[in-house]
């Protein structure tokens, strides 16, 4: 899922939170977080649904069925 991927980066960076923060107050890793983000490994529904509730967008957008909530550089 090339596109979670981009889109947990640029999430993460447009609120300026560093890795650790996120991963832990997702009860994960910093290095599954990690990744995540460089498309290493696919998160379970289960977690999908807590990136998408910590990031306050919805599954369709997180995937990229559906643009992100602001424009990406």
């Amino acid at each position: 899922m090339e596109q979670l991927a981009k889109n947990l980066l640029a999430l993460r960076m447009a609120r300026k939170l560093p890795r650790e923060k996120v991963s832990k107050a997702l009860e994960l890793s910093a290095k599954t977080y990690e990744r995540y983000e460089k498309n290493v490994r696919d998160p379970s529904a289960p977690v999908l649904v807590k990136l998408a509730d910590y990031y306050g967008v919805t599954l369709d957008q997180l995937v990229g069925r559906e643009p992100l909530p602001f424009e990406m550089n």
